[in-house]
């Protein structure tokens, strides 16, 4: 398949007077695709390659072997001319992309295009959701940095780069966390932002964090609260107070955030003043459990063992949304060297396991931060109360994981029924453009 990289190239035109090529930098363009971001498709493509090769000597390995239906997989590889084949099948693979890759890296310095497009960006959210952690192990250039900007672009975290950047900046800051597969610029649907009605009507500085949502949540917390103690020390005006917006995903790692600049010592805690959690799993979302369901049943039998690497290419990020993790300890247990569908190895330490496996909900308490008001709004899809089977979520995210509610009382989140509010035939997306959700966030962060 050939890749179409004109839109990624530069502009170049001929100078009569010089008889000869010449860069037009005022005639670079935004692109959809960049140089670096064909390099970042080749190498997922080789690892890919190398992935199924492995897949179908397991297979293969495991039908010579003949085991019982439900007998132990065999997990050695081929040998004689079958191994042979299948060795040199992955050391060509590698050997090509690798020729690829050193070609695409040189290349990269000279024709990319800087400029970005809020199209291109939505993709690389969305791979970095499902693929996040497998990009950052093999320093994938299509992996995201977590930043934290104004209207799409990146801020420096120092006074002079903050004064630049934000002339209108004044004490009062609104930070927005967005959830899985999403970016900062996604904020946007059907036309209505939150944050830019909320910054228009209540006064407030909105702050976006852009991230990769395929890292641990406990991994993206500890980050982020690195992040924000750069940018209050740099504020460029004094800080009367931070409020926070999490939504879907973004409510575990604002509540990660909190509780690492709790044990880090950090100083800007103690400016938050309230948070808001917008349809977030705080126990976990079904479907992620759904889809663990699927490796244990792939794994029952030996024949189909080696297809569960297919259901093992979700990320970290999403393997947390079973219960809500927020911390390193929640995913602490038994090592494990399996490798995923793609080649990637799970974390190996004696501090981490094999976050596939199913087992119980072994979450530690985390309650909320101290000094802050918390509010949390909940989507169902129920048109009102008296549909009682509509009324467990809103497709994606159930009520009582968005509300904090659990039917064991110490996880229950501490937050008055009068700061929480649920929304009738909606969907979890429509949490971000419905009007009622935006006079009721204007409520709370008033």
């Amino acid at each position: 398949m050939a890749l179409r990289v004109r839109a990624a190239m530069p502009s170049w035109q001929v100078r009569p007077d010089w008889g000869r090529l010449r860069y037009n930098a005022s005639m670079r363009r935004k692109s959809h695709l960049h140089l670096s971001d064909i390099r970042g498709y080749s190498q997922l493509a080789i690892d890919a390659t190398v992935g199924v090769a492995d897949l179908v000597e397991t297979l293969h390995q495991t039908i010579v072997r003949t085991p019982g239906v439900l007998g132990k997989p065999v997990q050695e590889r081929t040998g004689g001319i079958s191994g042979f084949v299948y060795k040199v099948v992955r050391g060509i693979t590698r050997g090509v992309g690798g020729g690829i890759d050193l070609v695409l890296e040189r290349l990269v310095p000279l024709l990319e295009s800087r400029e970005s497009t809020a199209e291109r960006e939505a993709i690389l959210a969305a791979l970095n959701g499902v693929l996040g952690d497998h990009l950052v192990t093999r320093s994938n250039p299509l992996r995201i940095e977590m930043q934290l900007r104004r209207n799409g672009k990146a801020l420096a975290l120092t006074p002079v780069g903050l004064a630049a950047a934000l002339p209108d900046a004044n004490g009062r800051i609104l930070l927005r966390v967005h959830g899985l597969c999403m970016g900062d610029r996604q904020w946007l649907r059907k036309g209505h932002d939150h944050g830019a009605r909320l910054g228009a009507d209540l006064g407030v500085t909105v702050i976006d964090v852009n991230y990769n949502t395929g890292l641990h949540v406990a991994a993206n917390g500890r980050a982020l609260a690195g992040l924000l103690e750069a940018l209050l020390a740099a504020w460029p005006v004094p800080v009367e107070h931070l409020d926070m917006l999490g939504y879907s995903m973004g409510g575990l790692v604002t509540r990660s955030t909190c509780r690492a600049a709790c044990e880090a010592g950090q100083t800007w805690l103690k400016h938050l003043r309230k948070i808001v959690f917008l349809g977030t799993p705080h126990h976990g979302a079904p479907l992620e459990r759904g889809g663990n369901w699927v490796n244990l049943i792939l794994d029952a039998s030996p024949y189909t063992t080696a297809f569960s690497r297919l259901a093992k290419i979700r990320s970290a990020g999403i393997t947390d949304l079973r219960y809500g993790n927020l911390l390193e300890q929640d995913i602490a247990s038994v090592a494990s060297d399996e490798e995923d569908a793609i080649g990637h190895k799970p974390e190996t330490s004696a501090q981490s396991r094999d976050r596939f496996s199913h087992g119980p909900d072994a979450r530690q308490v985390v309650p909320l931060p101290d000094g802050v008001t918390c509010y949390t709004l909940a989507g169902v899809l129920a048109k009102d109360a008296d549909d009682r089977k509509r009324m467990m979520g809103d497709g994606l995210v159930p009520r009582d994981s968005a509300l904090g509610q659990h039917a064991e009382a110490r996880r229950i989140l501490a937050i008055p029924e009068a700061r929480q509010w649920t929304g009738y035939a909606m969907h979890h997306l429509d949490l971000l453009d419905r009007q009622d959700v935006y006079l009721k966030l204007r409520e709370f962060l008033a």
